[in-house]
């Protein structure tokens, strides 16, 4: 009788937290300790979605100027995260309590009266010095939002190729990560005309990125946005996590979350954006306004595995545009009406 294959994953998963249990009590016996690092939220005047990690991380360096110095992409995933930690949230100056989860992954929904922008708030664990991080404020009159993949849309990846990807992430310096030309400009100029626009950057990449890609962003002048990325690993019916759900999922959410908001789709034509948001605006075409879509460049749709396009959008019943860069999808944008052209 064949083996039961979630049986064979369900062991993998647990032999995975085993293996992470066996690497924080090695570190705790080292003297080291975990931390909170916090990731950029979201949230209304009445909730906040506070999102981080727990990890007890390798010591770092900072160079003369208080910088961390050049960050080899491994020393992002060198860090243990510590499962179902206890965590402390204060939120305008109330307390909360929350759990991680078995990856260390912060991820909670608590309320919160807050004014619309960027509000600070400070997480910490076992004691430690809390760890300050900021969550986006929606304002009930906004109407307007933009999701943005991340890989090969505004930043060059070359995903999902598996060394490739393992090449990006594990290795690459990460000054020497290049964005996409234009859509910085393109991303600032829609939230200039767009006063109290939420930016969130929905990508299949980990957690462990986070950092990393903070300051991608904000060296490369990308306006501030929150971050829903994932965790790699096993699940109790999977090898790796689905990023195709992780995406269709948080969709959902963000239009559950946002009735009142119709948001700007960014993607690429390299994985399954296309197709994701294609099926997103037929199920929910009053939350979407538009769907940019970046053509990689033949080079890009050779490392990336090809491209995976939908012929047919017709249905989506939503405005659809298709550049190689930002100034491209930007004069599209002005075409359809997304973007004034006297702006």
């Amino acid at each position: 009788m064949p083996r039961n294959p979630r049986a064979k994953v369900l062991w993998f998963a647990r032999l995975e937290r085993r293996f992470h249990r066996w690497r924080e009590r090695r570190a705790r016996a080292r003297g080291l300790r975990p931390a909170v690092t916090g990731f950029p939220g979201y949230g209304t005047e009445e909730w906040v979605r506070v999102l981080g990690r727990v990890l007890i991380a390798p010591p770092t360096k900072r160079t003369s100027t208080g910088e961390l110095e050049s960050l080899r992409g491994w020393r992002s995933f060198a860090a243990v995260p510590v499962g179902f930690a206890h965590v402390t949230v204060v939120i305008d100056g109330v307390t909360h309590q929350v759990a991680a989860d078995r990856g260390g992954v912060i991820d909670a929904k608590l309320p919160a009266t807050l004014k619309p922008g960027w509000q600070s708030i400070t997480m910490s664990v076992e004691g430690s010095d809390p760890a300050e991080t900021r969550v986006f404020v929606v304002g009930s009159d906004v109407r307007f939002g933009v999701v943005s993949d991340i890989d090969d849309t505004v930043m060059v990846t070359a995903l999902p190729r598996p060394l490739l990807a393992a090449w990006n992430s594990f290795v690459v310096d990460e000054h020497a990560r290049q964005p996409v030309p234009g859509m910085a400009v393109m991303l600032e100029r829609l939230t200039r005309e767009h006063p109290g626009t939420p930016v969130v950057y929905l990508s299949t990449g980990a957690w462990n990125v986070a950092p990393t890609l903070t300051r991608f962003m904000r060296r490369h002048l990308f306006p501030a946005g929150s971050f829903l990325l994932t965790d790699w690993g096993p699940t109790h019916d999977r090898w790796f996590r689905s990023g195709r759900d992780h995406k269709e999922l948080n969709l959902r959410r963000l239009a559950a979350e946002f009735p009142q908001v119709k948001w700007l789709l960014v993607g690429d034509d390299g994985q399954h954006d296309d197709a994701i948001y294609t099926g997103f605006a037929i199920e929910h075409p009053r939350n979407v306004e538009a769907v940019a879509i970046r053509r990689l460049l033949p080079a890009e749709a050779v490392l990336a595995g090809g491209r995976t396009v939908v012929d047919d959008h017709s249905a989506a019943e939503v405005p659809w545009v298709t550049g190689s860069d930002g100034a491209a999808l930007l004069d599209r944008l002005e075409d359809v009406g997304v973007i004034s052209r006297n702006a």
